[in-house]
């Protein structure tokens, strides 16, 4: 739990950071004239719940395993990280038909202090995505970095606003909707970013195979326990915040069952206290020869079967 701690107040500190902006700009975008303004603001309304998803997800991907799910709560992350992708879909198609209605429909320039409101969220969402981001690269977590998105996108459809009005006030008439087109271009690129991020919680969620560079680096590590002849299998998967895998270490076949437990264990313990945030490794042991086949043969009068 002490890990993912970071991970929690980044999502508080979001939580609390899109409630306070979504206020600002759908109060601004009113009182403003500019629905691209009022749109940011619905995006962070729906930034607020993404973030207590993540917070939720974390909290739960955390718990230990128990009777009722011996393989921890680790799936909760990338369910979280689901979650906030459709919901990045789900607020990228709302900007972009509300905008479309608003370019059909005549209305007045918006006002030029929408400008300034548009500026500070630009500033502060880009710093809150790259705080945010940080902590998820930080710690792997596939619903942190789309959280960290969540922020960005924000940032990007207060940039397109804040070129729209721009254009609208010194275009004057004839360009009262292009704070509009802007908000639906924008929209484009929340979508995109929604599109990868669903994918990725969708290939954890599937037990998606580690990166290549994560297996050979894990195979090495087993490789140079003593005792160990070759890594034969390797198997890993993310679960959560951390890495869960099956591997087969060979080893001489002519050894006693207590040693090759022994050699089990060392391979389990040099990958647990590896680098990489693993929490549960399964450790077969194969043969990589016959040892001397005694020639008795089994008596049939005992009971043995052929």
């Amino acid at each position: 739990m002490a890990e993912i701690s970071s991970g929690l107040r980044a999502s508080v500190l979001g939580i609390a950071v899109n409630a306070t902006l979504a206020a600002g700009k759908i109060v601004a975008g009113i009182l403003g004239n500019s629905y691209a303004l009022i749109a940011d603001g619905i995006e962070s309304t729906a930034d607020i719940i993404s973030s207590a998803v993540v917070w939720s997800g974390l909290r739960l991907s955390a718990k230990p395993a128990d009777a009722e799910h011996p393989y921890g709560h680790g799936k909760a992350e990338p369910i979280a990280a689901m979650i906030v992708a459709v919901m990045l879909l789900a607020a990228a198609v709302l900007i972009a038909v509300q905008s479309v209605q608003e370019i059909r429909v005549p209305h007045h320039a918006p006002a030029w202090f929408t400008l300034v409101v548009l500026a500070a969220v630009i500033v502060i969402k880009e710093l809150l995505f790259r705080f945010v981001g940080e902590i998820g690269q930080d710690l792997g977590s596939t619903a942190l970095k789309g959280d960290a998105w969540h922020h960005r996108s924000d940032a990007i459809t207060s940039a397109a606003a804040f070129v729209g009005i721009a254009i609208a006030l010194i275009g004057g008439r004839g360009y009262e909707s292009a704070d509009d087109w802007a908000a639906l271009i924008a929209c484009a690129v929340i979508a995109w970013n929604g599109i990868q991020f669903l994918r990725s919680a969708l290939d954890e969620v599937m037990d998606v195979s580690a990166p290549p560079a994560v297996i050979a680096s894990v195979r090495e590590l087993a490789g140079t326990v003593d005792g160990v002849v070759e890594i034969e299998k390797c198997r890993i998967r993310k679960s959560g915040l951390h890495l869960t895998m099956d591997i087969h270490v060979l080893v001489d076949g002519a050894l006693t069952v207590w040693r090759g437990h022994d050699i089990a264990g060392q391979v389990k313990r040099r990958l647990m206290e590896s680098q990489h945030r693993i929490n549960d490794v399964t450790v077969h042991v194969e043969p990589v020869r016959r040892p001397p086949a005694e020639q008795t043969e089994p008596s049939r009068e005992r009971g043995a079967t052929l």
